[in-house]
């Protein structure tokens, strides 16, 4: 791997083959890589693994968090020659390979962490390619941005769908046939199958819509309330995903996530920025400044919403402990809730599910008041 700051890594390829260009992204997880792999959010970046042993419990098919891998490569310190899994399908070897994503292993992981935590992301090249020398990775890599590309069309689907969950894996302790049910609208973003399960699981019925689906499509379904997802990227390269967030906002309850949360700051009025080498892992500890409980998270985004340039109303609820970055914003008065981070987890720890119930209470009450 080539990075732009000219440093070059040699090291053993598994998966695909070929050349690849990619934003390089450590996430520190010990755990969950085939949720990684699968979540959408990561478009466009090459995924640097810190924990150093990956692939000892291979991949299943439960585990996806949607129906393909859309990163652009795996970086790791020591590939597993075993798996042992009794849900084992495949190897990760063969699963790279199949979804054409390449991968490399022997490769000092921990050095390049610190390269990322000292000079931030960095765009990199990944060559199996013996013919291209370094001299044309590195220009490759100079010349590639992630910046102002409009990540999301790649991965969001392409036309509306009832939500149903093929795996039977809604998570059973807020799982209850007798709540009430809602009608839910989700915007993929680049929608993590979890988020899905965990909002199926407190008795919402779902359709998930495309990023481009205008708002007056989503308003004539009548929605108790409507989702805005996780996704990859620059928000500020989707005027039309803000766009779209302006005109639903105050007409329904809103919960936005990730990605959902960005494009809500932006349709608030307020800015967003990207951030050195951004938050992506399993480990964040963030505090609840409605409560002053600290959670641990999972996280993975390279952008933040600036609390500063936000209008008056709305309020920071949660940040971040290691940076005092803004991790959730609500807006009362019209019904609005997000947080930059994943409360389904997947991987991760499960503090944070609390939040899927708070909307479906926000719902609750708006339905009673109505």
């Amino acid at each position: 791997i080539v990075l732009e700051d000219g440093s070059i890594w040699r090291a053993k390829s598994f998966g695909a083959s070929g050349t690849q260009v990619g934003e390089v992204v450590f996430n520190t997880s010990l755990t969950g890589y085939q949720e990684i792999l699968t979540d959408p959010s990561y478009a466009g970046q090459f995924v640097l693994m810190t924990n150093p042993h990956i692939g000892n419990t291979g991949v299943n098919f439960d585990d996806e968090e949607s129906t393909q891998c859309f990163l652009a490569g795996l970086v790791i310190r020591s590939l597993s020659i075993s798996t042992s899994n009794w849900r084992c399908t495949k190897t990760l070897g063969d699963y790279l390979a199949e979804r054409n994503i390449m991968g490399i292993y022997d490769v000092d992981t921990r050095a390049i962490t610190r390269r990322l935590r000292q000079d931030g992301s960095l765009i990199g090249v990944l060559s199996t390619e013996e013919t291209k020398t370094d001299k044309e990775l590195l220009e490759m890599s100079r010349s590639w941005n992630i910046v102002g590309i409009d990540l999301i069309s790649g991965v969001s689907c392409k036309a509306p769908y009832e939500w149903v969950d093929k795996t039977n894996l809604e998570w059973s302790f807020n799982s209850r046939k007798d709540v009430e049910t809602f009608r839910v609208v989700a915007y993929d973003f680049g929608i993590k199958h979890n988020i899905l399960r965990r909002l199926a699981s407190y008795g919402c019925k779902i359709t998930v819509v495309p990023s481009t689906w205008p708002s007056s499509e989503v308003l004539k379904m009548k929605p108790d309330g409507v989702l805005f997802s996780n996704g990859p990227g620059d928000p500020s390269a989707v005027p039309y995903a803000v766009e779209t967030v302006k005109e639903i906002l105050g007409k329904v309850p809103v919960f936005g996530i990730c990605m959902g949360h960005q494009l809500l700051g932006q349709a608030l009025g307020g800015t967003t920025f990207k951030m050195k080498f951004g938050h992506h892992g399993g480990n964040h500890p963030v505090r609840n400044l409605r409560t002053g409980d600290v959670e641990i998270s999972a996280q993975n985004h390279n952008y933040a919403v600036d609390p500063k340039s936000l209008p008056k109303g709305v309020e920071v609820t949660h940040v971040n402990l290691n940076d005092g970055s803004c991790a959730g914003l609500a807006y009362p008065a019209k019904n609005i809730m997000s947080l930059q981070y994943h409360p389904e987890a997947s991987p991760g720890p499960h503090d944070s599910d609390y939040a899927f119930r708070e909307f479906i209470e926000m719902m609750t009450k708006v339905r009673q008041d109505f």
